[in-house]
């Protein structure tokens, strides 16, 4: 599995023209299901975004993982976008490859075990639409962004 994790004020995915999920202080996932993985990858790397430090802390670094907000006035919440562009390899030619992707009714089954374990752990969690083409909008804070790989 490889995430995509940003840092963000705000963000939203609207698909149609109608707001499929939301968020306030927090972060957007985009997340693309590879080849291979299971629900156990899925559930491995939610912990690790949900304990990854890159937020705030009273001194200004980078000290705070979700989890240490529960409970706060301002909790955090996590978006999660499906996207499996993050599996493309372009290093042949000028048209990326899609090989690597899992195949679509396994992926949504790994993503959602994905979302249903950050959600679990007390974390506040919206979505895209699996599948869908999404427009989606988000306020960068920092800008921080990762790029995590279960492997």
């Amino acid at each position: 599995m490889k995430a995509v994790v940003q840092r963000v004020l705000q963000a939203s995915v609207v698909v149609d023209g109608e707001t499929v999920g939301a968020i306030g202080p927090g972060a957007i996932v985009y997340l693309g299901v590879l080849l291979g993985d299971t629900t156990d990858v899925a559930r491995r790397l939610a912990a690790k975004v949900v304990h990854f430090r890159f937020f705030q802390d009273a001194t200004g670094r980078m000290g705070r993982s979700a989890l240490d907000f529960a409970g706060e006035d301002q909790p955090m919440s996590i978006l999660v976008v499906s996207q499996f562009t993050l599996a493309a390899d372009g290093r042949k030619g000028r048209r990326p490859s899609f090989e690597a992707a899992e195949k679509p009714e396994r992926a949504e089954a790994i993503y959602r075990e994905f979302c249903e374990c950050i959600s679990g752990m007390g974390i506040h969690v919206e979505t895209g639409q699996f599948g869908a083409m999404m427009e989606v909008n988000q306020v960068g804070d920092g800008p921080v962004t990762f790029a995590l790989e279960s492997h």
